[in-house]
């Protein structure tokens, strides 16, 4: 029998639960991939908790996940240019790749770079597309100066390297652990918290281009009171604020497709894009890998190891 993460209702992390399930059969177009590395996501967490129900609803019971790294393990009638034993990387839209194995449309894998290691491949989907669009969506041009909040998460620490790569000055909020890295790749970083707003104006004297809002919790109503049109504006999180102000809410849903996940892969295989990883955790510690993740600090990505 394969394993997966499951919950039966929507609640804290202790209605995750790792659960034996039949092996998956690949039909017509469909691969089986055994799962090596399978990153979380914190939207995960709101769909569990039932946050996002209006938006994105569970089917209890519900697996978990999205992205997945791994080896192809069965083929469907159909499916060619791909063998059994391929290392490849991929996503889910079924929210099962938090498995021993995996289920997917062949058109939903690609070869694993060589010189990409696991954790990174199998935590690359959600928060590298999520980067992509967000930064993509504001229009940056060289000589801008954007800041971006949660700087140093999941998503934020790859939007600020796409960023920096088009020649940005990016205002890095983040905590003060996490200053250290923002500086190494090239960011201008700031403290969250009381007064932020007045660092920002002193790192940045002549004004923000654009904002990129990756954490919420206020960062939308701070741009607009720091002069940045709300065109200019994005967030993956705040859509009570994308109602309000009509700033843009462009995230995972606006470049997941498997040329974007291929396109990131060979960046952070060839060292131009890093990919933090902040910690590994067995399946059977779900609960623990999310407990790590909800108290908000980790530098980079979690991921699972099946």
């Amino acid at each position: 029998m394969a394993q997966a993460v499951k919950f039966d209702r929507y609640g804290e992390i202790d209605v995750l639960n790792v659960a034996e399930v039949p092996d998956p059969v690949a039909g017509p177009g469909q691969v089986v991939v055994r799962v090596v590395a399978a990153g979380i996501n914190p939207g995960e967490s709101k769909i569990r908790s039932g946050w996002l129900h209006d938006r994105w609803p569970a089917t209890f019971p519900s697996g978990q996940g999205s992205d997945f790294a791994g080896r192809v393990a069965g083929l469907g009638p159909g499916v060619s240019g791909i063998a059994v034993g391929d290392e490849v990387l991929g996503f889910s839209n079924d929210r099962s790749s938090q498995a021993t194995h995996v289920l997917v449309p062949v058109e939903q894998v690609a070869p694993k770079p060589a010189g990409l290691s696991w954790d990174v491949a199998g935590s690359l989907f959600v928060a590298g597309t999520t980067a992509y669009a967000a930064a993509r969506s504001v229009t940056p041009e060289a000589g801008d100066t954007i800041a971006v909040s949660g700087a140093a998460g999941g998503v934020g620490s790859l939007v600020v390297q796409l960023l920096r790569a088009r020649d940005v000055t990016v205002i890095g909020i983040a905590g003060p652990g996490n200053h250290e890295w923002l500086r190494s790749v090239g960011a201008v970083p700031v403290a969250y918290g009381d007064g932020v707003a007045d660092r920002i104006r002193d790192a940045a004297p002549d004004g923000l281009g654009a904002f990129i809002d990756t954490h919420g919790e206020g960062y939308v109503d701070m741009a607009l009171e720091l002069g940045v049109k709300p065109d200019r504006i994005d967030t993956i999180i705040d859509f009570a604020a994308v109602e309000k102000y009509g700033v843009k809410a462009e995230g995972n849903g606006n470049a997941d497709t498997i040329d974007v996940l291929a396109e990131l892969a060979d960046l952070a295989a060839t060292g131009a894009l890093e990919v933090p990883i902040a910690a590994t955790y067995p399946l059977a510690e779900v609960r623990a890998a999310f407990t790590e993740l909800e108290a908000g600090h980790a530098h980079g990505k979690i991921v699972l190891r099946p």
